[in-house]
């Protein structure tokens, strides 16, 4: 999947189940690889008619996510690649493993966007000086996604000017899925400074914590910070 994936928990061993599936979805899903659904939909060789459930979901899910974050988070602009939910999602079906399995206290790290059970305290990394946090997060049973351009460069555009975010550096989503979590603060980082706080403000059960290029740092009422 392009990116570590880490899993700690409190009250037994982690089940090879939760690794069979984060290689299942990377062989589903990957851009990487030829033989991948998502690779054989994007040259045209296979419909999405005829794509597993999986990716009929997913794909459905990512067009919802079109409509709510008003073309914000939109795949078509990276040749509907789905990997901005796909990454979020994937980990959400790893946690209802581990719930299978009787664990209540862990937690998965997906290339920094995280989802835990039980509380925990998680660091959310500056996005100007990678050995500093600029919040920590303390939350139960929680979802925290971020996005920004310091770890990947401008690899986030606004979908509809074709241009990188201006007036902003990061912006963390928390919520009770990290797949929605995710796209919404993709979405908020393509915004801008001057649109997201007013977006993230409006979010039905997500709350957010947007660090501006001035550096000024806004967070809606419920941001649950140490």
């Amino acid at each position: 999947m392009g990116m570590g994936i880490v899993v700690a928990t409190r009250d037994g061993d982690v089940p090879e189940d939760v690794f069979d599936w984060f290689r299942h979805v990377d062989q589903t899903f990957s851009t990487y690889k030829e033989d991948s659904e998502v690779s054989r939909i994007r040259r045209g060789e296979l419909t999405v008619e005829d794509a597993s459930e999986e990716v009929r979901r997913v794909l459905g899910r990512c067009a919802e996510l079109r409509e709510e974050t008003s073309g914000f988070f939109d795949i078509a602009v990276v040749d509907g690649d789905p990997s901005g939910y796909v990454k979020g999602w994937s980990v959400d079906e790893a946690a209802a493993i581990l719930d299978r399995a009787g664990l209540q206290e862990y937690a998965i790290n997906a290339g920094g966007d995280i989802r835990v059970r039980g509380t925990w305290r998680i660091g959310i990394q500056h996005p100007l000086d990678p050995q500093s946090l600029a919040k920590e997060v303390e939350g139960t049973d929680v979802a925290v996604a971020t996005s920004g351009a310091y770890e990947r460069g401008d690899h986030v555009r606004d979908p509809h000017s074709k241009h990188a975010p201006a007036g902003i550096l990061s912006v963390t989503i928390t919520g009770p899925d990290l797949g929605t979590a995710d796209a919404y603060a993709t979405a908020a980082f393509a915004m801008g400074g001057h649109r997201a706080p007013n977006w993230t403000a409006q979010l039905n059960g997500y709350e957010a914590m947007t660090i501006l290029a001035d550096g000024r740092v806004l967070s809606t009422p419920g941001f649950p910070a140490a």
